[in-house]
C-alpha cells in the first residue's frame, strides 16, 4: 500500500500570473510505502526533531521549510551557525537514506494563459492531475495499489480539490482510462490534513517541494541547479529520488513542464 504526500509551491491564482513572483505553480508529490512511513520515517524525523529543537508530546513540532530557512521560532537553535550546519547535514543524509520517489509538475500559469486566452481549467487540479496520472502508471506498472493525501488549503479549496480528484476517479484523463485509476487507486475520495497535525509525509513533502521546483525552473532554463542548500536537496533527488522512465530518464516522467 502506497502513498502520494502532495505539497504546493506558489498559488493557483491565474490573475497573478503576470507577476514574477507569482507566475509559477508547483506541485509535488512523494510517493512511500505507508507501513515504511510508520516504521521509518516518522520515527526518523521524530528523533531530528527533538535531537535539535525542544518539543513535547502534547504540542508536536512540524517541520516547515520557511519557518526553518528564517530560523523563526521554534527553530531559532539554528540562528547558531554550528548547530544550523549539523541540522543541515542529518537532514540531507536523512533524505539521501530514505526510501521515496518524487514527482512535481510546474505550471507556467502566463505562458499558459497567452497560449489560450480561453483557458478555464484550475492550475492546481490540472497539477494533481499530472501527478496522479505519473502515480498511477507507477503503480500499473508494479501491481500495486495506494491512496493520495494534500495538505489542506481551507474549506472551499479542499472541497473543490477533492471534487476534482473524485472526476479522475470516475471519469479517467486523457491518457489514462478511469478502469486504471479505479484499480489502482485504494479510494474514490481524496484525503486532505492540515500541516498542525502532524503527518510526516506532508512534512517530508514540504522540505522536498521547494528545492524541486527551484531544479525544474532550472532545467526549463538550461540553467545549472540552484546554489546552497536547495542544490543538495536537488542533487539528492536527481541521484535517484525522482521516478524515471527505465532508461533513466526524469523529465516528463518524475517532472514534468507545463504547458
Amino acid at each position: 500500500m502506497l502513498r502520494m504526500y502532495v505539497d504546493e509551491v506558489g498559488n493557483a491564482d491565474l490573475k497573478a500570473s503576470s507577476d514574477p513572483n507569482h507566475r509559477y505553480l508547483s506541485l509535488t508529490g512523494v510517493v512511500i510505502d505507508l507501513d515504511y512511513v510508520d516504521r521509518v520515517v516518522a520515527p526518523e524525523l521524530e528523533a531530528l526533531k527533538r535531537r535539535y529543537f525542544k518539543a513535547h508530546v502534547d504540542e508536536p513540532l512540524i517541520l516547515h521549510r520557511k519557518e526553518l530557512v528564517n530560523r523563526k521560532y521554534p527553530f531559532q537553535a539554528l540562528r547558531d551557525p554550528g548547530v544550523e550546519a549539523a541540522f543541515n547535514a542529518d537532514l540531507l543524509s536523512l533524505l539521501r537514506r530514505l526510501h521515496y520517489k518524487v514527482i512535481t509538475a510546474v505550471i507556467d500559469k502566463l505562458e499558459h494563459c497567452q497560449r489560450d486566452p480561453a483557458w478555464q481549467h484550475h492550475p492546481y487540479h490540472y497539477c494533481q492531475e499530472i501527478l496522479i496520472e505519473r502515480y498511477v502508471a507507477s503503480m500499473e506498472a508494479v501491481g500495486k495499489v495506494g491512496d493520495v493525501l494534500a495538505e489542506s488549503r481551507g474549506t472551499r479549496p479542499d472541497r473543490e480539490l477533492k471534487a476534482a480528484y473524485q472526476s479522475i476517479y470516475t471519469q479517467g484523463t486523457d491518457w489514462i482510462e478511469k478502469e486504471v485509476f479505479q484499480r489502482r487507486l485504494s479510494s474514490k475520495e481524496l484525503k486532505v490534513k492540515r500541516k498542525a497535525d502532524n503527518v510526516a509525509g506532508l512534512q517530508l513533502a514540504d522540505l522536498i517541494a521547494y528545492p524541486s521546483f527551484k531544479a525544474t525552473l532550472a532545467h526549463r532554463r538550461k540553467e545549472p541547479l540552484p546554489e546552497g542548500f536547495n542544490r543538495c536537496v536537488a542533487s539528492i533527488l536527481e541521484a535517484g529520488k525522482y521516478r524515471c522512465s527505465p532508461s533513466g530518464k526524469i523529465e516528463g516522467w518524475g517532472r514534468k513542464w507545463l504547458p
